[in-house]
């Protein structure tokens, strides 16, 4: 009997150990699918701290936010708009896109009759770089946007308005290089056909953009040299001197850049030097600064290539076909139907992804099943999916991975998972579209860390991760 009993009890004892080896291998496992971070990672910091890798690039430009330390003093930081107006003015984007995307549709089926073509909310316009314009140079903010085809800044005497602004006005009249593009020229007859108001003033092009969200520039269509690095130069860039403007609150900025489709975007412009190849890298938070780089010359190694949607091929945005959504490490069960309905665009001026409303809802619920230990807090805006982490030293959060055409699979980084307003309020970054026929749109917050490369030639997007943190 005392031998039985040896005998049992060792077995018993092997099994507790394949039994714990067992466990602690799910929970590898069961890790290896999830982010694991403090709760004070993801709040803003007051500090400056500049990345070195635009440094080591060839014609690169450094990105900051333009809310953060790296462009704006505390005291201008003390003014920018609340957490529920940023959500609303990147709603007012969305929305824009979607009408744009739907005249769009309809002039393809009415070629006669063409309905008046809405410009797109310049939205939060996040991310800035500086460049040059004139001879001598003067360097300049502006707001880089991947869903606008247009480059323009404000322009002296401001006859109209000029709304503040960090940099002292650019001046045309102190440039060298400066020429305004006359009334005669076939450039400017391609103002109308670009979707913007064509005019004249004394023989003087003159052109108008407005944005979904009442934002605008008028002024001179005018050529000037644009530098990017003193091997960058390019003489005779077409772009709009402002003299009337208006930007959002918040917006310090001096203009924008636009690198869309279209005859006046930076891309078409630059097409001999750069081949319509592009990347940048959003760093995961807004003290950081990450990188716009120009060419496909240093591509990273790590990179993985979708093809981009044919679907938008004839409209200013850069498509992706979206074939599924990971949550950790599970793939969720979504109909492939429900994103071929509508497509989907890349957008660096979009701050929140939005999904089908079918396909937000599977996140949302799979989501939630591992979030369990956290209570839960109200809703931001329209952000539905919050928890309280106030009690909280570390979170633990599944993985989120969106899947795209080819299999390239984007793991979200951390930073991309949550909007925070504060360690009370940390809400899913991810939303719903109003309808299941609008356009899905793969946002700036889910990019984060990523070096994500735009090569319109081979219509391609290829994600490399770790590209700037």
């Amino acid at each position: 009997m005392a031998a039985l009993i040896f005998l049992l009890l060792l077995y018993s004892s092997k099994n507790s150990y394949a039994f714990q080896e067992k466990m602690s291998t799910l929970e590898t496992e069961g890790l290896r699918h999830s982010h694991v971070f403090q709760i004070s990672s993801l709040l803003p910091s007051t500090v400056c701290n500049s990345s070195t890798k635009v440094m080591n690039r060839k014609s690169s430009l450094e990105v900051v936010h333009k809310h953060g330390p790296c462009f704006q003093s505390s005291q201008d930081r003390a003014k920018v708009p609340s957490h529920a107006e940023i959500l609303s003015q990147d709603q007012s984007r969305v929305d824009s896109i979607h009408s744009s995307l739907y005249m769009n549709s309809m002039e393809e089926m009415d070629a006669v009759t063409l309905p008046t073509k809405i410009g797109i909310s310049v939205g939060t316009g996040n991310y800035l770089v500086t460049v040059s314009f004139g001879t001598p140079g003067k360097k300049y903010a502006l707001i880089f946007d991947t869903g606008s085809h247009f480059t323009w800044t404000q322009c002296e005497p401001c006859a109209g308005f000029c709304h503040d602004q960090v940099e002292p006005i650019f001046d045309p009249s102190k440039s060298r290089s400066y020429a305004n593009v006359s009334c005669r020229a076939a450039t400017c007859n391609q103002i109308s056909a670009e979707g913007m108001q064509q005019d004249c003033s004394s023989s003087t092009c003159v052109y108008g953009i407005s944005y979904g969200d009442s934002s605008s520039s008028a002024g001179f269509l005018a050529k000037e040299k644009l530098t990017i690095s003193r091997s960058d130069v390019f003489p005779g860039y077409l772009f709009g001197c402002g003299q009337q403007n208006q930007f959002r609150k918040g917006n310090r900025v001096a203009g924008l850049i636009g690198l869309a489709r279209g005859k006046f975007s930076f891309v078409a412009q630059t097409a001999r030097k750069y081949k319509k190849i592009f990347s940048h890298c959003l760093p995961s938070d807004d003290s950081l600064t990450g990188y716009l780089t120009f060419g496909g010359t240093k591509l990273p190694k790590t990179i993985k290539f979708t093809p981009m949607s044919k679907s938008f091929q004839n409209t200013l945005f850069y498509g992706l076909d979206i074939i599924g959504i990971n949550v950790g490490g599970q793939r969720v069960p979504i109909k492939s139907s429900v994103f071929t309905t509508a497509g989907a665009i890349i957008d660096s001026g979009t701050v929140i992804t939005r999904l089908p409303p079918t396909a937000y809802a599977q996140l949302k619920s799979s989501f939630q099943k591992y979030m369990t230990s956290y209570p839960r807090a109200p809703a931001l805006s329209i952000l539905d999916t919050c928890y309280d982490f106030s009690r909280s030293d570390v979170i633990i959060a599944p993985t989120i991975g969106i899947v795209f055409n080819g299999g390239v699979e984007v793991d979200i980084d951390f930073s991309g998972i949550f909007y925070i307003r504060n360690e009370s309020q940390a809400c899913l970054a991810f939303a719903a579209n109003k309808d299941a026929n609008d356009v899905a749109i793969f946002g700036n917050v889910q990019q984060k860390t990523y070096e994500v490369v735009y090569d319109d030639v081979k219509g391609r997007i290829g994600f490399a991760p770790g590209g700037c943190n």
